[in-house]
């Protein structure tokens, strides 16, 4: 078992909550729970802790959110999201804890000036910076597809921290709040459920983490009805704030630390 003091596995209680809520309310602001997760343990084992507390929460947002999934962006995702974590592996045989935060982090800011920049140029030129319907057909859309998917698949492997870029492309690609609940929530339990067999494969799960994630499970559950509770009470235009917000929180405290 890893030896945390009261407070510790207090924070990390906090930040198992916020995993449930994050996946039936505000997809990407289990960002926060990933920096919690980094300052108690070491950054690298505490991927492996946390990995088990996604699935949970995925397997959660299934349940509530699975009729509303877009299954066409799911399969255009997948083979270039399967690219992406056989990278991220490939990285977490040689990158420290420093390389791993840093280039993560970047990659959250980056990714969160596009949206911002593409929402306010399309602001600026007078046209929905949302369309009515999602945006996943033609060339352009297979190449963001493409792009998002490997950064998703590398984030997501190296620090499971690929919910902010997947949100950032649902967002792109126009899906109102309920589709991109449930085209998340399946796209993360299929993804975290393939990561397990790589992440035991490096050490980052054993029995010792599994022991905390035991634990640490039972804060999961009231999270995620916490979150499915709040999510109607959440406008559309507040909804993509908090998930831009979010991603700009963890990547900001990724690159500081």
């Amino acid at each position: 078992m890893y030896t945390v003091t009261l407070w510790e596995f207090a924070a990390l209680a906090a930040a198992a909550i916020l995993v449930g809520f994050s996946k039936t309310a505000v997809s990407g602001a289990n960002t926060v729970s990933l920096a919690i997760f980094a300052a108690v343990l070491p950054a690298r084992e505490s991927t492996g802790v946390l990995l088990p507390l996604l699935i949970v929460g995925d397997v959660l947002a299934v349940r509530t959110y699975r009729r509303h999934a877009h299954w066409g962006t799911l399969w255009r995702l997948f083979p270039a999201v399967a690219a992406g974590v056989v990278v991220g592996t490939v990285f977490l045989l040689w990158a420290g804890d420093s390389a791993v935060r840093t280039s993560i982090g970047a990659i959250l800011l980056l990714m969160a000036g596009v949206t911002l920049w593409r929402r306010r140029t399309a602001a600026r030129a007078e046209t929905p910076a949302v369309p009515a319907a999602p945006d996943t057909d033609g060339a352009g859309a297979r190449l963001k597809a493409g792009s998002y998917g490997v950064l998703g698949g590398f984030t997501t492997m190296v620090a499971n921290a690929g919910g902010p870029v997947m949100s950032l492309y649902l967002l792109s690609a126009g899906f109102r709040k309920l589709g991109f609940l449930g085209t998340s929530a399946w796209f993360f339990l299929i993804v975290n459920v393939a990561k397990v067999p790589f992440s035991v494969g490096l050490g980052l799960i054993d029995g010792r983490s599994l022991l905390l994630d035991a634990l640490l499970a039972l804060f999961v559950v009231p999270g995620a009805f916490i979150g499915k509770a709040c999510v109607d009470r959440i406008n559309q235009k507040l909804f993509e704030r908090l998930v831009i917000a979010a991603t700009v929180l963890g990547g900001l405290q990724l690159l500081l630390r």
